[in-house]
């Protein structure tokens, strides 16, 4: 047998959260049969994918995505559709998976925009939905005002009849996390629906890794808003703050706490604007702390939180760096859905984490992460952990060890064998 890989984005780098789990669901299904991928670009440079990547599938058909969002939106609002899939709709797309269906016994389709290219009695199809993306849309709208609430509003409406009607066709329907896939059980969808959980790779993810460390919370870089700061810790009695413990990642001085993500997605922006506004004012009342934004194509409102306190990195080579210099690893996401991989890769890492509730959710994390709701609760478990620098390791270590236990790849996507017919 041989397969069809579709995907909205081509599943390399895996260098944020959908393409870390589409790149590993790839590479898992490529050691067992013939993988063909078909998948949109999000850049020049995806047109062109290496050989490392290439020489694991069959066949690799990259197509240019170069629909603009106020398109898209005119063609959602003029067909009835959602923006959704307006967004992704594409004629050389559906050309492309014409093309290759023939060849193919199978289909592992990635991301709800995808499902509109599967045909009507084809082969088999496991449908990867990730996450509820229609319950994510009634989240923005319920934030939103005027008319971007009605749109929000109404693409949560169109795209969750569209994910319904979409498994009560498939095979099955996967979710990132049971939490996800009860959801959307709940919301009326039939047929069969999977939690089917991200791993981490821990190998990768380990603090004793060979890899780049990160020795200033500063490196020198360029780009608009993120820009080379000044860094001079505050005198320990300045202001009347407390000293803090010298201990704390070799500095003596400050504290850092670190945020991981894609910096031009919604919930990030929202996360990260709240922590510094909020959070991070709280905890420097008790403890000189620098905050680094990490992660790449920062949007104009995170560019603006980068001071004297507050470090907007942009694209890093290597996000392991910067979680292992760390003191604590923060995902403050009011609106989260599923697994978070920000989470796993710092407690993997060893680090501890405060996350949201949302944030914490999909992970069986068997407390070794502190969960916190109210901008207070998030200030005080960090505040606890600056100032308990050997709790704060081994808080650290017992989630390095939760994520060994639970979070392998092929343990967590060893049930796809039976689902498409792999292990007959």
């Amino acid at each position: 047998m041989s397969l069809l890989f579709l995907a909205h984005r081509i599943p390399f780098p895996p260098d944020r959260g959908d393409k870390i789990r589409s790149f590993h669901i790839l590479q898992y299904l490529a050691t067992r049969t013939p993988v063909h991928l078909v998948a949109f670009a999000d850049d020049e440079a995806d047109l062109d994918p290496p050989a490392v990547f290439t020489d694991m599938v069959a066949s690799c058909a990259i197509l240019p995505r170069q629909k603009s969002q106020k398109r898209a939106a005119i063609e959602a609002l003029a067909t009835g559709k959602p923006v959704s899939l307006t967004a992704f709709a594409s004629a050389a797309m559906q050309d492309a998976v014409d093309r290759v269906l023939p060849e193919v016994s199978r289909v592992y389709c990635f991301s709800g925009q995808m499902a509109q290219y599967l045909p009507v009695g084809g082969p088999p199809v496991v449908m990867d939905l990730v996450d509820v993306d229609s319950a994510k849309f009634a989240g923005f709208a319920d934030d939103a005002s005027g008319p971007m609430r009605w749109m929000m509003r109404r693409e949560a409406r169109l795209l969750g009849a569209f994910e319904r009607e979409v498994a009560g066709r498939v095979s099955a329907s996967l979710f990132v996390s049971e939490a996800e896939a009860g959801l959307f059980r709940e919301g009326g969808a039939t047929g069969r629906i999977i939690a089917v959980e991200n791993g981490i790779d821990s190998a990768k993810f380990d603090p004793v890794a060979n890899f780049a460390r990160q020795s200033s919370p500063l490196p020198e870089r360029e780009g608009p808003g993120v820009g080379r700061l000044p860094y001079s810790p505050p005198a320990a009695t300045q202001a009347g703050r407390p000293t803090p413990n010298p201990s704390l990642s070799g500095r003596g001085a400050e504290a850092l706490i670190v945020f991981t993500g894609q910096m031009d997605y919604r919930p990030n922006i929202d996360a990260v604007i709240w922590f510094a506004r909020d959070i991070l004012p709280l905890v420097r009342q008790r403890f000189p702390t620098h905050f680094a934004i990490v992660g790449r194509a920062p949007s104009a409102a995170v560019q603006a939180l980068a001071s004297d306190h507050v470090t907007v990195t942009g694209a890093v080579d290597d996000v392991r760096g910067w979680l292992a210099a760390a003191d604590v690893c923060v995902a403050p996401l009011k609106l989260a859905r599923g697994i978070q991989n920000k989470v796993l890769e710092a407690m993997a890492m060893a680090r501890p984490v405060v996350a949201s509730t949302a944030a914490a959710e999909g992970i069986d994390h068997a407390g070794t992460i502190h969960v916190a709701t109210t901008a207070q609760e998030f200030a005080d478990r960090i505040c606890d952990l600056i100032e308990a620098p050997d709790t704060a390791a081994a808080l650290g270590q017992s989630a390095r060890a939760q994520v060994i236990r639970r979070y392998g790849w092929d343990t967590r996507l060893a049930p796809l064998d039976a689902l498409l017919g792999l292990s007959e």
